[in-house]
């Protein structure tokens, strides 16, 4: 669900973004509990489908740049009220890794998620197992866990305070793992969200994670799309103790809702075949 997978934009999970309309009053959400935070965060319009374009900015401890594209679409498949998030996404440039596609079926419920990761020079698709599902996508600081939405029912939240976050009243909302299975399978031990009170985006979070490592996301720019709210500018930072480690940045452009988009597009054999 968004408000754990630190509001990455929705074609991440995102990765990566949505949210309810501006018009809904500050007082409907007044008085609301944690959990009903959550479950409206949960909730939001994400759209039936999206196309975007993407960039990837990698920087690393030397704050030295590097720069990928991607172009991204996912669909929502199956019953209304229970629906899964199928997502492609190829990176386009550059040439080193140009074609290398991922696709990811984020089911809902307990199913665990399936992925697979398609690399050129090899000329076949890879399965991610769960245990590397902790490891970092393509050398950013989202991991393949980020990639997919989490379940709401293996978390306990705690409604901490409220406060002003650029310009906008936020609910910080802390979320604990109910099992060392979830913690192993995330990678993040407890996690920190930022909530905007009067669209339920989640606008900064921090992870905390083994060894003293944190990741800190901050949605830099957020914009409506055909109603839709999407994080369209995300930092996530990864520290060890006070020391910057790495940060990527990911930037949104060209974002399309609810287009056709054919079920096949989302296959292993469209994944090999590629753009």
């Amino acid at each position: 669900m968004n408000a754990i997978t630190h509001a990455i934009p929705r074609v991440f999970k995102s990765l990566l973004a949505t949210g309810l309309m501006m018009s809904m009053s500050w007082t409907i959400q007044a008085g609301l509990t944690a959990d009903e935070i959550v479950a409206q965060v949960d909730a939001v319009d994400k759209g039936n489908t999206s196309r975007s374009q993407m960039q990837m900015i990698l920087i690393d401890d030397k704050d030295r740049q590097r720069t990928r594209d991607l172009l991204s679409t996912t669909k929502m498949m199956g019953p209304e009220d229970n629906q899964d998030e199928y997502k492609l996404i190829f990176f386009t440039a550059p040439s080193n890794v140009k074609d290398t596609g991922f696709l990811t079926y984020d089911y809902t419920g307990d199913k665990e998620d399936d992925q697979w990761l398609y690399l050129p020079a090899l000329g076949k698709s890879k399965r991610i197992p769960a245990a590397d599902k902790t490891s970092a996508f393509m050398g950013s600081d989202f991991t393949y866990a980020d990639m997919t939405e989490r379940n709401i029912n293996d978390y306990t939240y705690k409604l901490m305070q409220e406060k002003e976050v650029a310009g906008h009243m936020t609910w910080l909302l802390e979320a604990t793992p109910k099992s060392q299975k979830v913690i192993d399978n995330t990678g993040y031990t407890k996690s920190y969200m930022f909530i905007r009170q009067d669209n339920f985006m989640v606008v900064q979070a921090l992870h905390l994670m083994p060894d003293n490592y944190r990741k800190y996301m901050t949605v830099r720019e957020l914009e409506q799309i055909d109603g839709i709210w999407v994080a369209t500018d995300v930092e996530m930072k990864t520290t060890l103790g006070k020391v910057r480690q790495h940060t990527t940045i990911l930037k949104l452009s060209d974002v399309q809702f609810n287009q056709p988009v054919s079920d096949e597009t989302f296959t292993l054999r469209q994944l090999e075949k590629g753009l």
